[in-house]
């Protein structure tokens, strides 16, 4: 195993997928909220340059290849996780969730099965679009966790009437309520309509992987 940038960029991801779970577990909201939104948009960015700069650099290794898919998949699972955890028995999130990761877990192990031949398995271009858009949603859903809890501070200790007269501009919004308001309702709305995309995306993806591994599936391959 070589240290050069790439893999020391897959490690960092792959040492996130914990990290995001155990700042819910000992930090307090928003800190949790903020600390998970903060590892895994850079988590994510370095899902790119990672296979970017081995690329570049000529710096491809077996120990990348092998780790690349694993962080990944660690990520995803661990965000996933921890946002059926804070959204609770949410039908809106567990339902994309859980085709998410039946397909993560059927590739892999089709992968496992296929072996020296798993290699027709190449990552397409769609594929691709399903990794960016559970990145987007998750990480959009992560700062969901800290609109609402600034909406909540911005809000505390008001009556109904006053912050129906900031949110119509009737009154000073010295809290950021608006702000706080909006971004709680777009992060919140965005985020599931992304996830349901990132699902669609993996089934289908997970449907294309199916029918090329079908030829080696056959009793009679």
């Amino acid at each position: 195993m070589t240290w050069n940038i790439p893999n020391i960029l897959t490690v960092f991801r792959l040492l996130c997928a914990p990290a995001v779970a155990i700042a819910f577990i000992f930090l307090p909201h928003p800190f949790s909220d903020w600390v998970a939104l903060i590892l895994f948009a850079g988590a994510s960015i370095t899902d790119w340059f990672d296979g970017y700069l081995a690329r570049k650099w000529n710096q491809m290794s077996k120990f990348g290849t092998m780790l690349d898919p694993i962080a990944d998949k660690a990520m995803v699972i661990t965000a996933i996780a921890v946002l059926a955890m804070n959204f609770g028995p949410n039908p809106l999130i567990i339902l994309p969730a859980a085709f998410i990761l039946l397909r993560e877990t059927f590739v892999s192990g089709l992968r496992e099965f296929l072996g020296e031949t798993a290699g027709l398995l190449k990552v397409t271009k769609l594929a691709k679009w399903k990794t960016t858009a559970q990145m987007v949603a998750i990480a959009v859903l992560f700062s969901f966790g800290v609109f609402s809890h600034y909406l909540g501070m911005g809000s505390f200790g008001m009556d109904g009437a006053t912050v129906d007269a900031i949110m119509a501009g009737e009154l000073s919004d010295e809290t950021g309520l608006r702000f706080s308001y909006y971004g709680t309702i777009l992060s919140y709305n965005g985020g599931i309509i992304l996830l349901w995309i990132a699902a669609c995306l993996t089934v289908i993806t997970g449907v294309d992987y199916l029918r090329k591994a079908m030829p080696f599936l056959s009793e009679d391959a």
